[in-house]
């Protein structure tokens, strides 16, 4: 069998508005700057994706811009994408002697890595050596600090990452990690006055929690005409109402819809490296030693859908879905706190009245880590007018951070222990029944409704919890059984079932008073 090659062209990507040639497109010079001065060879993939996402309007020898702001990349592992990130880091410090670079990735180490390879680049080669004044390790990042102010540093994904100076050209490595907006809301912003500013994000697929990555996917194959007809099944992002952005440019190296696994032409779909120094063997090794969706994501670059089943009546969960849904100002407030079973990350909802006085839920804060709790509450909390937490005080990871989330002013903590966990359980299931598209009048659940606005990490959440039987006929959730972390749904579940189990008459603003985060 003659040795496959994977294909140069990606099976999915946004055309260009006129050839691309040397006068129409940076990235030529870019490839350039790779051959004559870094010393490194592209493959076809990297040179093409170059000539294509670095595309201009206008005239070099006039007025210009970059077409693109955002450029998203999504192509298997191990196939170059962090040579290819160094390339554009370097040209774009050297080259067009820009002032901040900001790399961010899941987290410092994977960013780091990427950062350790462009200092070693910088390094070997004499002429951009020459222009290093240091680099700079650290436990909040890395700086790789060039003459005339230039800068190259790394950011966690955090809402203050994008704090400071504008920046020429953020890195997105791993977008499938961003779980929630704060990374991307917080970067967004910090290359739009700059003329050849650009986000570069890179990733394999996602699943069904990479929010950010899914929503861009989501605009940018919209706007291709929905080629996968995938866009069709994303009920939680339509919901999102996202516009249309013809600044976000789509190249997708990915297998084809339907595609077997062990299909070498989705290999090479997927792999463009295949045969330049990606090797048959490794492929085929790799997808022998994983469960048949992580290969479809790693291997094939393949969106995995949900395989687990909704907890709730079928479409329950979607009519309860309203994006106008708040909770009434003169509401009392019921908060919970959870987190998830591998402790990566925690969720803080509340739960009140509506004007029509259904009640409301809502994920106001989903965050990795565990740490980050005490000090959103303190920014919150009035010893005046102490906010109730409910969390499961026994047999939970999040029962184990009570003594430190509870050391907070103006807090007091209220476990749920024994039935009662049960019992929140079932009452979030009733009022979440309720508004069952298949219920008759007089039949099936008659409690209260419960309302929620389209977020995508409670949506997940609701999609796939999975329950446990803890008696005749009760139940809670089962964190570690389901397939995605479930503690969005867990917190609202508890709010929800603190609110319907007791009566507090403090009378206070979720969105004035307590300037939560709408997700």
């Amino acid at each position: 069998m003659s040795e496959l090659l994977g294909r140069t062209e990606p099976r999915v990507f946004t055309p260009p508005l006129r050839e691309l040639t040397r006068e129409t497109s940076l990235g030529f010079d870019v490839i350039d700057f790779a051959g004559d001065v870094l010393c490194v060879s592209l493959r076809p993939w990297q040179r093409w994706l170059l000539v294509h996402a670095l595309e201009i309007v206008g005239d070099f020898g006039g007025e210009w811009h970059l077409r693109y702001s955002t450029v998203l990349t999504l192509v298997a592992r191990q196939n170059g994408k962090t040579t290819l990130i160094v390339v554009v880091t370097l040209y774009w410090m050297y080259m067009l002697q820009c002032a901040l670079v900001i790399g961010m990735a899941q987290d410092l180490t994977r960013s780091g890595d990427t950062w350790d390879a462009t200092e070693q680049m910088v390094d070997t080669t004499p002429a951009l050596a020459a222009e290093k004044v240091r680099g700079k390790h650290g436990n909040s990042g890395r700086d790789l600090i060039l003459t005339g102010h230039r800068h190259y540093v790394t950011k966690p994904p955090t809402r203050g990452a994008g704090r400071g100076p504008s920046a020429q050209l953020v890195i997105m490595d791993e977008m499938r990690e961003q779980q929630t907006w704060d990374a991307w809301d917080a970067v967004a912003d910090t290359t739009l006055a700059q003329e050849l500013g650009i986000i570069w994000c890179a990733s394999n697929a996602g699943d069904s929690m990479s929010v950010v990555l899914r929503a861009k996917r989501w605009q940018a194959h919209r706007a291709l005409g929905d080629p996968d007809g995938w866009c069709a099944e994303q009920d939680d992002l339509a919901a999102l109402n996202l516009m249309e952005d013809e600044t976000l440019g789509i190249f997708e190296w990915s297998a084809a819809p339907g595609r077997d696994i062990w299909d070498t032409a989705g290999w090479c779909e997927a792999n463009p490296s295949l045969g330049y120094g990606l090797k048959v063997r490794r492929i085929r090794a790799s997808i022998s030693g994983k469960t048949e969706a992580g290969a479809r994501t790693e291997n094939l670059c393949q969106f995995v859908g949900r395989m687990a089943v909704s907890p709730f009546p079928d479409g329950a969960w979607e009519a309860g879905t309203d994006a106008a849904s708040e909770i009434a100002p003169d509401s009392p407030l019921w908060w919970a706190i959870d987190v998830g079973a591998n402790r990566m990350h925690t969720a803080v909802a509340v739960c009140g009245l509506r004007a029509d006085r259904t009640f409301h839920v809502e994920v106001v804060a989903y965050r990795s880590g565990l740490g980050w709790v005490s000090g959103w509450l303190a920014e919150r909390a009035d010893p005046a007018r102490p906010m109730r937490i409910a969390y499961q005080g026994k047999g939970a990871p999040v029962a184990s951070m009570a003594d430190v989330y509870g050391q907070v002013d103006g807090v007091e903590l209220v476990p749920v222990t024994g039935p009662d966990v049960a019992a929140y359980s079932g009452r979030f299931w009733d009022g979440v029944a309720a508004l069952d598209p298949a219920r008759v009048d007089g039949e099936g659940s008659d409690a209260t409704p419960v309302h929620h606005r389209p977020q995508p990490v409670l949506d997940v959440a609701a999609n796939v919890a999975a329950t446990k039987a803890t008696g005749d006929g009760a139940w809670m959730w089962d964190r570690n059984r389901s397939t995605e972390d479930i503690s969005p749904l867990v917190a609202c579940a508890t709010a929800y079932g603190f609110a319907t189990a007791v009566e507090d008459e403090a009378e206070e603003s979720a969105y004035e008073d307590e300037g939560l985060i709408v997700l």
